[in-house]
């Protein structure tokens, strides 16, 4: 993905982990050779967060991991998946685009087939730079207020919209 999503990556981990003790955080989890880009691991409990900064299918990072849950390769009987879109994915003349619109189904239609299994899409309101463009104004509060989000639904087992 490039050092600023490194950065952000890390800011992710280390914000939540703060905050959410009851779980071990670390970037680059791997599931059965997929990275997952953050994730919180507890006895009984895994969030995994995705980053989707440029990629040109999301979908298929939602539906490995789905994958892997119904092949028992994720025996953890609470499993969250997070999704942060990054303002790539936003259109120009407003909406989202299907790139993120189809990530989003896949998603939800994993939590909807898996019981033990949560699904959230987040906004990550950074317009990410194309290799070795300068950093957005504003992207560590940016990621901050995702970490909040993180947090809270973390905390309070919320599900998909």
């Amino acid at each position: 993905m490039g050092a600023f999503a490194d950065t952000v990556q890390r800011r992710l981990r280390d914000g939540v982990s703060a905050r959410c003790a009851g779980l071990d955080w670390e970037t680059e989890y791997d599931i059965a050779g997929t990275p997952v880009d953050v994730a919180g691991v507890g006895v009984d409990e895994l969030v995994l967060v995705e980053l989707e900064w440029r990629r040109a299918d999301p979908a298929d990072n939602t539906a490995k991991l789905f994958r892997h849950l119904d092949s028992g390769e994720i025996a953890v009987p609470n499993v969250t998946v997070v999704q942060l879109f990054t303002a790539y994915y936003d259109l120009a003349r407003g909406g989202i685009s299907s790139k993120r619109k189809n990530a989003t189904f896949v998603g939800r239609a994993a939590a909807d087939a898996f019981e033990s299994v949560r699904y959230r899409p987040l906004d990550l309101a950074i317009d990410p730079p194309k290799r070795g463009g300068p950093r957005p104004d504003g992207w560590r509060e940016t990621v901050d207020s995702v970490v909040e989000r993180l947090v809270e639904i973390v905390e309070s087992g919320e599900g998909a919209d």
